[in-house]
């Protein structure tokens, strides 16, 4: 039996102090059994990376059962020791820092809670990157593990699925833990353009919203991380945009459904009736590591004004449609290109649909809601002299 999610990954500890008797309560034993970080220390194994960021993964989602090391292709994978940052208390087996044969698929590694009485079991590997994907259909979705909401993922021919996909749902969870998956912001939906698309609507965040002034919660969703650890301190922070690709994107294209909400609201929930709700869809090419050779990952606050940025592109307008329509956009190259650097996954690429184009700022329509179905990416053809093609 899996351990009940906590909404915070933190336990509260408190101290009771009985006014009546000498002793103090002992404090209870943490129930929390969750991998916080991994990483590959053995500097010898360097080689074997892209970057030697990629010996480490910052930040595991608390919805995240399956973490990958991305390896360059190699004919064989010697044994390697990842070591992990665990809940306060909780053990993991097998140990921390010992040597695992990789090549033959992922490692399971089981982490138990302090008190014992919880058990999460997680799925590690080392693999070679995909192929970037040049369709995405949303067919492929399933409720996070706490049984939530709904998570996205890409499942290529050699069956493995691949989690790029992120959302504010974990965040949603938050504001409002008894909502059903079905009503999260960002949720499936059958009557899509070609079997299944996505749903994303801009839903109340209650009495929790208001007090915190982050009324709203638009649906959103994009490729790469959602850290909730962030989501009291700088909501902004809580989405980390982009996944490496290996070659350069030329042209996004989709199709879309959108009704804004009735009565837009600013972060104060105040109705600014002068103001209709917008969708938002647009994509940037990124250096994912800076000068000194640091990991960077873009975040809500700097996604669309970063240096680092090397070419963006946007949806100018999504008018409202009952139909679906064709949107497409093409990337406009702010500065030059390193294809050796492109070639070692040096850049990254960020992709976001949200149902409130200002909702990273709370404000926006309730109701507003943006469905999305059968995006296609198209790449530039390295053999080609840069004419595009659709499959990388």
């Amino acid at each position: 039996m899996m351990k009940p999610y906590t909404v915070h990954r933190v336990l509260l500890l408190l101290a009771l102090v009985p006014l009546l008797h000498s002793c103090i309560k002992s404090e209870p034993e943490n129930q929390e059994c969750d991998i916080l970080e991994a990483w590959i220390a053995d500097e010898g194994l360097a080689p074997l990376f892209y970057h030697p960021s990629d010996m480490r993964i910052g930040s595991v989602p608390s919805d995240r059962r399956l973490l990958t090391f991305t390896v360059k292709p190699t004919l064989s994978l010697p044994p390697v020791a990842v070591s992990f940052r665990l809940t306060d208390g909780a053990t993991v087996t097998p140990a921390s820092g010992s040597l695992q044969d990789f090549s033959q698929g992922p490692v399971t590694y089981t982490v138990t809670s302090e008190d014992g009485q919880w058990q999460r079991r997680y799925e590690v590997e080392l693999r070679e990157p995909a192929l970037p994907v040049s369709t995405y259909d949303f067919e492929h979705h399933e409720l996070s593990a706490n049984g939530r909401y709904y998570v996205w993922y890409e499942q290529g021919d050699d069956g493995v699925k691949r989690y790029v996909w992120a959302s504010g749902n974990e965040g949603y969870l938050i504001a409002r833990p008894n909502t059903e998956a079905d009503d999260y912001p960002t949720a499936p939906c059958d009557d899509g353009y070609d079997g299944q698309c996505v749903r994303l609507t801009t839903c109340s965040t209650g009495t929790w919203g208001r007090r915190f002034r982050k009324p709203i919660a638009a649906g959103n969703l994009f490729l790469g991380v959602f850290d909730s650890d962030s989501a009291f301190t700088n909501t902004l922070k809580t989405t980390l945009m982009g996944v490496p690709y290996a070659v350069e994107p030329v042209r996004i294209g989709g199709y879309y459904k959108y009704q804004p909400g009735d009565v837009f609201t600013d972060k104060e929930f105040r109705e600014l009736p002068t103001r209709q709700d917008e969708a938002s869809i647009y994509a940037v090419l990124y250096l994912n590591h800076d000068a000194s050779g640091s990991e960077v990952l873009l975040h809500g606050d700097d996604v669309l004004s970063s240096p680092l940025i090397v070419s963006k592109a946007q949806v100018a307008a999504l008018p409202p449609c009952d139909t679906w329509q064709r949107f497409d956009m093409i990337f406009e190259p702010l500065s030059p290109i390193d294809p050796d650097l492109l070639a070692r996954r040096g850049y990254n690429l960020a992709l976001v649909f949200s149902s409130s184009k200002t909702g990273d700022t709370f404000e926006g329509a309730v109701g507003s809601t943006l469905y999305i179905d059968k995006v296609d990416v198209k790449f530039v053809d390295p053999q080609s002299g840069g004419k595009e093609e659709d499959q990388p």
